[in-house]
């Protein structure tokens, strides 16, 4: 049967509007690996810190991973690098006094259907977490280093939080 120039049109028109889902978000938050303890407001990774960074990144080295956020002191920095050399993404730099409120409205609006790492410290990243979420997070001590977050939010706007180690 012969399909005539009308309905070839018509045809391409209707698989013109099958249409997908949009991806979901996805937000990988950390905070920093283990510090030095020389009782400096910035001091750099142990070794210890080193290696936590590199198993990041070899947790994330098949991820899909559009962007890699850090605040400018050298722990968040030296944790974030490894990650963003594999993908072979420059760290952008958000500034850690930011509310947790504003940077996580400009995360979902500058990476919808993305895939981000965000780097962060003990007192930021439970808020940023729950600003994404717009869920409860619990509060991170000072201690620790392992806890690995997930924020995925669907193309509906649902959010869901999954919290692990690393």
């Amino acid at each position: 049967m012969k399909l005539t120039l009308p309905c070839l049109l018509a045809l391409a028109l209707l698989a013109g509007c099958v249409t997908r889902p949009p991806p979901a978000t996805t937000f990988t938050l950390v905070r920093h690996a283990e510090k030095v303890p020389d009782g400096s407001k910035d001091p750099e990774l142990t070794p210890a810190g080193l290696a936590r960074a590199d198993a990041l990144a070899v947790r994330l080295a098949d991820a899909p991973l559009d962007a890699v956020y850090s605040t400018d002191f050298r722990r968040t920095q030296q944790t974030a690098a490894p990650t963003a050399r594999g993908h072979h993404l420059t760290v952008i730099t958000y500034d850690a006094k930011e509310s947790a409120a504003d940077f996580s409205t400009r995360l979902k609006r500058e990476h919808a259907g993305q895939s981000v790492l965000v780097v962060g410290h003990s007192n930021t990243i439970p808020g940023i977490a729950s600003a994404l979420c717009s869920c409860a997070v619990a509060e991170m001590s000072e201690a620790e280093y392992d806890r690995l977050t997930t924020v995925r939010i669907a193309a509906d706007g649902k959010a869901t939080l999954e919290e692990g180690r690393q």
